[in-house]
């Protein structure tokens, strides 16, 4: 039954996607313009040039960035792990700004590479810094790490687009989060490196269901812990670098999508299984992407808010309150 929702509410988010805008199509029209019956060309070059490839888009980097927070927390054994809250996803955007100010690259294949290797730097950064001191890695310390070097990053990239047009011009709306403008070109490209990332994620999951007692029970089951931290952090970096380089950094989106999905898989019955818990916070995420999206396209049409904005809106007092609620207050 809560498969049947997710998918049920995926479709008709995708249908309104397709539909609503600075121009609003009827469902009708939409249905019929997906059959290749479209009322107008006008109608069906918007349907098929921008609004499925948006929607695919969301779709699919919704559902890594769901994965990837998801995969993060269960790594890490921390409530408050995400991508964003991380610096994965800043670590990524500094790299990709360094390579259009500094290198000149400008193709999404061209700078994905980039994404990747700043992705890759700023986790293991954040996770050494986390783990300085006589208590080891806590959740508020990784928090705290990840806070700092996003924020280095920040002031970094910051430094770069304010003295290259062409990285500013690039990186001024990229840089909030946003499902416009792109076309399935962009999709094609970041796909292979999103659909490998997700099966790295699947296959981790009973190794993840084991590391949740601990890595002394995991290795005693079995467990080979190095190879499964390796193989969770490359499909962490696949997933959340190819994303970034499209759609921009959509902060919380990893850390709020893995608890709805807890809370779910509880009611359903199912229980803190990964096996069930990775798939079901990537059809999450793109619900709450989605959603975002096209509330930001209608409440300020002709223009649009941006998806990333709207998701942070959420997340902010999402993780306020996780962090009052855990009482996480030792440093």
């Amino acid at each position: 039954m809560l498969v049947g929702v997710v998918v049920g509410l995926l479709v008709l988010l995708s249908l309104l996607s397709v539909a609503l805008g600075a121009l609003s199509i009827p469902l009708d029209q939409v249905v019929r313009a997906l059959f290749g019956d479209a009322s107008s060309k006008i109608v069906d070059n918007v349907i098929w040039s921008v609004r499925i490839p948006r929607t695919l888009l969301g779709l699919t980097t919704g559902a890594a960035l769901g994965m990837s927070g998801a995969l993060m927390q269960a790594l890490t054994r921390n409530p408050l792990a995400d991508p964003g809250i991380l610096g994965v996803s800043a670590g990524a955007a500094f790299a990709i700004v360094l390579a259009v100010g500094v290198f000149g690259i400008t193709s999404v294949y061209g700078y994905v590479w980039f994404a990747f290797v700043g992705a890759l730097v700023a986790s293991v950064v954040v996770f050494f810094l986390g783990r300085l001191g006589r208590s080891g890695a806590t959740p508020v310390k990784l928090a705290l790490a990840g806070v700092a070097i996003t924020s280095m990053l920040s002031s970094a990239t910051s430094a770069i687009v304010l003295t290259d047009p062409d990285a500013l011009d690039r990186y001024r709306f990229w840089s909030a989060g946003s499902l416009a403008d792109q076309d399935s070109g962009e999709l094609l490209r970041i796909l292979p490196f999103l659909a490998v990332g997700a099966v790295f994620a699947l296959a981790c999951a009973p190794a993840l269901n084991s590391l949740a007692l601990g890595d002394d029970m995991a290795a005693s089951l079995g467990r080979r812990l190095g190879l499964v931290r390796l193989q969770g952090v490359t499909a962490i970096v696949l997933l959340t670098g190819a994303s970034v380089a499209v759609i921009g950094p959509v902060v919380f989106l990893g850390l709020v999508v893995p608890h709805i999905a807890r809370v779910l898989a509880q009611w359903a019955g199912i229980g803190p299984d990964h096996r069930w818990l990775l798939p079901l916070s990537a059809a999450i995420a793109p619900v709450l992407l989605l959603t975002a999206d096209i509330v930001g396209r209608l409440v300020d049409r002709p223009s649009e808010i941006q998806a990333g904005v709207l998701v942070a809106f959420i997340g902010g007092p999402f993780f306020i309150a996780l962090v009052r609620r855990r009482k996480l207050a030792e440093v």
